[in-house]
């Protein structure tokens, strides 16, 4: 984000600026959307998991198991499919602006690791406060338990959840690995967050300075994928320091346990168009 405003005030000579306030201290990502639908804050970036309780299309980005990998997250994201679904939002009173990676999510758990789906039976592992996560984590046997992230360290330490799911940057950082000694690489979502501006916000700019912002966002994105990936192999190589067994799993067990999450949306008339499309991009790639 500093990157942005940096680029922003320089390509608007610094009419227009960027003022930013990090590590939730406007509210949790829900509230910052509620703050941006009623005009009272410009922008926020928040996960795409929360953004699909507002804006429900958007649940497409955290199914399990539709990417294949970086290659072809980038690739929708880019894409025309991609801006499209940013957009979309707009009638809920949010503009998409930009994806920033936020890599694969895995499971991490305390006393018992996980090779297979049948080793979640059993265990609470938190989730975010997602339908299409609780789903997940249900249908590989696991109990599902939304808490917010900033209670999770104590929730972990003191058995409330057996485990967790996020990405390598997101363990690090959290010292998550300090409870849990076991980190599953299953890689079952691609879950993005996703900068939003207000579309109250949007509209009083002008024309030119629409121009400078979407720009601004756009080099953001290419400067934040470089800097996710340095972080994801910092994160690994730190949290196998400290102890952590990186398990690699077969991950086909996984998606063949929740490959009927994808197709219950079938009669979707938003949702499985998207799934459908978004799978004909991997196979372009193959």
């Amino acid at each position: 984000m500093e990157f942005m405003a940096e680029a922003l005030a320089e390509k608007s000579g610094g009419t227009v600026t960027l003022s930013i306030y990090p590590n939730q201290q406007l509210g949790s990502e829900r509230q910052c959307l509620e703050l941006v639908q009623i005009g009272s804050m410009a922008m926020t970036k928040v996960s795409a998991a929360v953004l699909e309780n507002f804006a429900p299309a958007t649940a497409v980005l955290s199914l399990p198991y539709l990417f294949t990998g970086r290659e072809h997250v980038y690739k929708f994201q880019d894409s025309p499919l991609g801006r499209e679904l940013l957009t979309e939002s707009e009638q809920f009173r949010l503009r998409g602006l930009a994806y920033f990676d936020a890599g694969q999510r895995s499971f991490y758990t305390k006393d018992r690791p996980v090779r297979t789906p049948t080793d979640l039976e059993g265990q609470k592992i938190r989730v975010q406060l997602s339908n299409t996560a609780i789903t997940m984590v249900k249908a590989l046997g696991g109990s599902p338990t939304p808490i917010s992230y900033g209670e999770l360290y104590t929730a972990l330490q003191q058995g409330v959840v057996d485990g967790a799911e996020n990405n390598p940057p997101s363990f690090y950082t959290s010292r998550h690995y300090e409870v849990c000694k076991y980190y599953t690489l299953d890689e079952h979502t691609a879950t993005p967050d996703i900068l939003i501006i207000g579309t109250e916000a949007w509209q009083r700019l002008s024309a030119q300075e629409q121009t400078w912002v979407q720009e601004a966002a756009d080099e953001a994105v290419v400067f934040q994928r470089k800097l996710w990936q340095e972080a994801e192999q910092e994160a690994l190589e730190a949290v196998i320091a400290n102890g952590v067994e990186i398990i690699r799993p077969d991950k086909a067990p996984f998606m063949e346990q929740t490959a009927a999450i994808l197709e219950s949306y079938r009669d979707d008339p938003v949702i499985y168009p998207l799934i459908q499309q978004i799978q004909t991009m991997a196979a372009r790639e193959n």
